[in-house]
């Protein structure tokens, strides 16, 4: 946030006045969208140091669509993948609560979470010829009625669905391997 708006000074897109006053008012700032709008005019979207996401359903309606990358997830919000494909990789994303509930509806689509390691996944709902996944993340498909109570600190994703012909998938990536010297039991080459 800073970065941008001292290079925004630097090259004469803003004055020392106004780098002066969105300093203050990001020292001031007590919300993530008091953050945001100190920025929007000096990058584009994809640049932001944090985005909003204004609209907060999220709908693959015979198309596909993606949110990925450094974006605010709020508290609950639906997600619709008719005939279309959803991605909504969290990994890099700021989850604005500890709980976080998505509202899904997949008919004859497919929906596609990733997961950070450590996040707790329950899903609920009900599922007519199509599959709901969770793999290699941390997770259960369950009645949240019986769940137990959430621990403190841990952050947590309840997906309440409705599938209909259509696949719900969970996971989590396997952190990146080094690279060993051997192969195939021999040494390097």
């Amino acid at each position: 946030m800073f970065e941008l708006l001292s290079s925004a000074a630097a090259d004469g897109r803003l004055t020392l006045e106004e780098h002066a006053e969105r300093s203050a008012r990001a020292h001031a700032a007590r919300t993530l969208g008091d953050l945001a709008e100190l920025t929007v005019d000096l990058a584009a979207p994809g640049a932001q140091p944090i985005r909003l996401d204004g609209h907060r359903a999220v709908a693959g309606v015979l198309t596909r669509e993606k949110r990925d990358g450094r974006w605010v997830v709020p508290a609950s919000f639906p997600v619709a993948a008719i005939f279309g494909e959803v991605v909504l990789d969290l990994r890099d994303a700021l989850l604005q609560s500890e709980q976080t509930v998505v509202f899904a509806t997949v008919i004859g689509g497919q929906l596609e979470l990733i997961v950070p390691e450590g996040v707790e996944v329950t899903m609920s709902g009900r599922s007519m010829l199509g599959r709901q996944l969770i793999r290699g993340a941390r997770g259960s498909r369950r009645d949240p009625r019986a769940a137990a109570p959430p621990v403190p600190g841990q952050r947590s994703i309840e997906i309440r669905s409705m599938t209909l012909g259509g696949k719900i998938r969970v996971t989590t990536p396997r952190p990146a391997r080094s690279r060993s010297r051997w192969r195939l039991g021999r040494p390097g080459r």
